[in-house]
């Protein structure tokens, strides 16, 4: 039955609450599978996340939708949409524009001169919709611009297959580049001539350095090969507890050179953690 046709009753079992035992069971799959903490304070974030789900699905309670979910059928179907639906993939071009202003000014310069012939490579852990990843790529082909025989590649990587999507797409709200300067909105965007929904586009050169895949940062291990120069990864932390966060960062320092930088959101803090990380400036730091 469509839902135009529903009767009032039968919409009202959308008005339902999340129970705390159906709550609980979502809670705990999140922390075991992916380290994301999901304490009770979000429970009506999740309620209401859900409830578009359970629509589309046409089930009639929370309770039927957490059965499908963990059955068979559900975990092969449904995995997908309830992991686009808990993660939150806030991000913007130059988000704390520090981190980028220390890669142009003092990372790169001494990259080339210590290693004149290698290839730079940033890994972006918690890509989300790509601007993050796309912003290096603007920052990097700037520096090559200035530094012809410099090469990089960069890798971004997320949770959320959906939001992997959007990055390949490359297509963003004109209003995402607001505050970018001038000069590389003409050197980098495409701007779209619908005047009803202005987008923009990334152009081919930024893409062309860059992959980007899914990664579960609770894995054991990454079914990663490389070593990365710099890896960001930024406002990811804030969703795992301690214990998880120290985890995550030394397994992904198993993959950046000695040397090599890593940079964390604003809000988050590596403080007495046992990691193989100096501080340098805040948020910033190296492998030792």
């Amino acid at each position: 039955m469509r839902e135009a046709e529903k009767t009032p009753k039968e919409l009202d079992c959308f008005k339902a609450e999340l129970s705390e035992s159906d709550f609980q069971a979502f809670s705990n799959y999140i922390f075991i599978e992916y380290g994301i903490k999901m304490p009770p304070i979000k429970r009506v974030m999740l309620q209401g996340r859900l409830l578009k789900r359970i629509r589309e699905l046409g089930l009639k309670s929370y309770t039927e939708y957490k059965n499908y979910f963990f059955s068979q059928e559900g975990q092969e179907k449904e995995l997908y949409n309830f992991l686009n639906v808990i993660t939150t993939n806030k991000t913007d071009f130059f988000r704390e524009p520090i981190h980028f202003d220390f890669l142009t000014s003092t990372v790169l310069p001494d990259f080339v001169k210590n290693n004149p012939t290698k290839s730079f490579k940033i890994w972006s852990a918690g890509c989300s919709s790509g601007e993050e990843p796309y912003t290096m790529s603007v920052v990097l082909n700037e520096f090559k611009r200035l530094n012809p025989t410099f090469n990089f590649s960069i890798l971004g990587t997320d949770i959320s297959n959906q939001v992997l999507e959007k990055a390949a797409r490359g297509i963003y709200p004109e209003q995402k580049i607001e505050f970018v300067h001038l000069d590389l909105k003409k050197r980098y965007f495409l701007k779209s001539k619908d005047r009803h929904n202005p987008t923009i586009r990334v152009r081919p050169e930024l893409q062309a350095s860059l992959t980007l895949r899914y990664l579960n940062l609770m894995d054991n291990s990454f079914d990663i090969k490389e070593s990365y120069t710099s890896i960001f990864c930024r406002n990811v932390l804030i969703y795992f507890d301690r214990t998880t966060q120290e985890k995550v960062i030394n397994k992904l320092c198993q993959h950046l050179e000695p040397g090599g930088y890593f940079f964390i959101g604003h809000s988050e803090s590596l403080s007495g953690m046992n990691v193989p990380l100096q501080h340098i400036k805040p948020t910033i730091f190296k492998k030792i």
